[in-house]
């Protein structure tokens, strides 16, 4: 199969960012002196805690070493889906079946959040009740899905559909596939949207956010932390991480610890006949692929595919080379697009922690950090954001989330070396089909 190199007319910036204007007035230049609450991360999770905190009435600053939304949450997928990244199945060995109840409701409610959040603050967020399917390879696992629709409708009342055969085929327009399962509830956004939205909302209350202020250090006397930034020192009662994948590594080790950065990869094709995209992406629903290396896409309102996934592991591949990478795989699952041309190509960084769940909690200096969605983030983030929100400020007690064990492993320290020998693994599995 020959490709058509046209990465010198392929821009290397996300195409979210790229076709969406921030607004003005939303960042100030310095951050005060003194804040009931400082929160580290301009992202979904740092934004939504800060707008809970405004609305209980904390005097809140929000720091960001980057600019509003530059790590993840502007340039992600835009794709709300149902659930945690490990199964049902596996979260109610662990925590038994009331408090997987809870997470699995609030993997629910977070998606209305998202919608919550646009109405309440008056924005467009791009916000669409798409629904999804979930795409598998293997012939005999459509009996298996099956029977893990049967078990979500039994306990969790929760309804998805499996479909194989003339069936698929009426919302996939791809041969590389064997069955798919429809679900209703997830939805599509414009990430970028969403953000400067969420920004905007949250400035509009009166709550500081401070751009390239990056915090050089963490201190602690008595009741009162010392936020030292690039752009001067923050007195706070309470302190918030929430940098999620962006974590820096000596800020607070036994957090990084905790959460390994993984790269995630998009491309955007430039826009495309209405009626191949018609025939190829039937229903116009969000799409991933249930592999270790798994490829997410979807529909652009300008009619683009919108295409993600990772090679490997790392978070710093060269973006021609993912670009190539993933016409590659395009090319597989649609051959009719085996000379696509892309407009973008962009990548940014999730956190993954070792039992693939998010950790809400403190250190034992007292640091609230939420982190480590595991690719969920822009479902779960704005929701959890919410919540921890709620915890520092008084006006919630608890959370499913909180105080869950936080599994380390000896051999990390906060350098990811086992990343390579982990991709190969991981790419050996996804051919067994395993």
């Amino acid at each position: 199969m020959c490709i058509r190199d046209r990465s010198n007319l392929m821009k290397t910036v996300p195409y979210w960012t790229d076709r969406t204007v921030r607004p003005d007035g939303i960042t100030r230049e310095d951050p005060p002196s003194t804040a009931d609450v400082v929160v580290i991360g301009a992202g979904v999770t740092g934004l939504t805690a800060a707008r809970r905190l405004a609305d209980i009435g904390r005097a809140v600053v929000v720091v960001d070493a980057m600019e509003v939304g530059q790590g993840a949450s502007a340039i992600n997928g835009g794709q709300l889906n149902y659930g945690l990244k490990p199964s049902t199945a596996t979260l109610t060995k662990r925590f038994g079946p009331e408090t997987t109840r809870a997470m699995w409701d609030a993997s629910l409610a977070a998606i209305d959040r998202v919608q919550q959040i646009a109405a309440e603050d008056g924005f467009d967020a791009g916000f669409r009740r798409s629904g999804a399917v979930s795409l598998g390879y293997q012939e005999d696992g459509a009996d298996a899905a099956r029977a893990e629709a049967r078990a979500m409708q039994e306990t969790f009342g929760f309804e998805t559909t499996v479909v194989e055969g003339d069936e698929l085929r009426s919302v996939i327009g791809s041969d590389a596939f064997s069955y798919g399962e429809i679900s209703t509830v997830d939805a599509a956004i414009d990430p970028a949207k969403y953000t400067f939205g969420l920004a905007g909302g949250v400035a509009r209350r009166g709550v500081p956010i401070v751009e390239h202020c990056r915090v050089t250090g963490l201190y602690r006397s008595g009741s009162t932390h010392f936020v030292a930034t690039s752009k001067g020192t923050i007195q706070a009662g309470d302190v918030l991480m929430a940098t999620n994948g962006y974590t820096p590594k000596d800020l607070i080790p036994e957090v990084r610890r905790q959460v390994v950065p993984i790269g995630s990869y998009m491309v955007a094709s430039v826009p495309l006949a209405s009626d191949v995209l018609d025939r190829l992406l039937p229903g116009n629903y969000i799409y991933w692929t249930q592999r270790r290396f798994l490829n997410y896409f979807r529909r652009s309102d300008d009619n683009r595919l919108l295409f993600g996934g990772r090679p490997n592991l790392s978070p710093s591949l060269e973006l021609p080379d993912v670009a190539h990478g993933m016409q590659t795989t395009i090319a597989e699952l649609f051959p009719e697009l085996a000379d696509v041309e892309l407009s973008h190509v962009w990548g940014g960084k999730l956190a993954a922690t070792f039992d693939l769940l998010p950790h809400l909690g403190r250190t034992a200096d007292g640091i609230w950090y939420l982190v480590g969605y595991g690719g969920h983030g822009m479902t779960l983030a704005g929701y959890l954001g919410t919540e921890v929100g709620g915890l520092i400020g008084g006006a919630v007690q608890d959370s499913p989330f909180l105080g869950l064990p936080h599994p380390k492993r000896f051999y990390y320290r906060g350098n990811p070396w086992f990343l390579p020998a982990g991709s190969v693994l991981f790419r050996g599995l996804d051919r067994l089909g395993r």
